[in-house]
């Protein structure tokens, strides 16, 4: 068991760290999706909102072929680390940034766009600063859209795929994550190895949706224009 351990520590490990990175990350994307009314909004809305009906194998075979060794971007990264991103903890975890990104910034985007404009504008008529007014009126009336956010994107990174699949394979220690596991006990019929890593998704399934119903609010809806 201590093989299985080792990836539910993985996996809490790579939706925590997608999660704390695309907080500061989607912030900023979502505020211009929630006030632009630039023509190229739509367009912007369509590529974020993509992984929700993408197939996980196609995004995660287009990143396998963009980052790979001998790809500008895979070339560079060796370079800078020594490291390849294919096959590895941190080609994960921009994986994982992309696949989980409409469920960070869709909520966000629900949030920032309840901000009523009258308020900003009182705030702006007191002589609060653009960085005050984000940070004492934006960032707390959007708090439950940041809950609901952070709550699905980890959650959602938890339950990943085909992507994980594609761009790391299968390496103990190192990119085999709980579905991952799932998925070889299923294969080598141990059966009673499944039972247990999948019992513990649903129930963690079940209590991450939960959160989001019982203290977020609101119901996570994909956000149109």
């Amino acid at each position: 068991m201590s093989g299985d351990l080792q990836a539910v520590w993985l996996t809490a490990l790579l939706a925590a760290t997608t999660t704390l990175l695309l907080v500061p990350l989607a912030s900023p994307l979502a505020w211009w999706l929630a006030r632009s009314t630039s023509p190229s909004r739509s367009v912007i809305e369509a590529v974020v909102a993509m992984p929700l009906v993408l197939p996980p194998t196609v995004l995660g075979f287009y990143l396998l072929v963009m980052l790979n060794p001998e790809s500008a971007v895979g070339s560079l990264w060796i370079e800078l680390t020594g490291d390849s991103l294919t096959f590895s903890f941190s080609g994960l975890v921009i994986a994982s940034i992309i696949y989980s990104l409409p469920f960070m910034v869709q909520p966000l985007q629900a949030a920032f766009r309840a901000v009523p404009e009258s308020v900003l504008e009182a705030a702006a008529t007191l002589g609060a600063p653009p960085r005050d007014r984000w940070l004492n009126v934006v960032l707390p009336m959007a708090k439950r859209g940041y809950l609901t956010g952070c709550v699905l994107t980890f959650a959602h990174t938890v339950g990943e795929f085909g992507v994980v699949l594609m761009m790391g394979g299968n390496i103990p220690g190192e990119t085999r994550v709980l579905s991952i596991a799932i998925y070889e006990h299923v294969e080598t019929l141990n059966y009673d190895a499944a039972h247990v890593l999948a019992l513990g998704l649903l129930g963690f399934s079940f209590l991450s949706l939960w959160l989001v119903y019982r203290y977020a609010g609101h119901r996570f809806e994909v956000v149109r224009g």
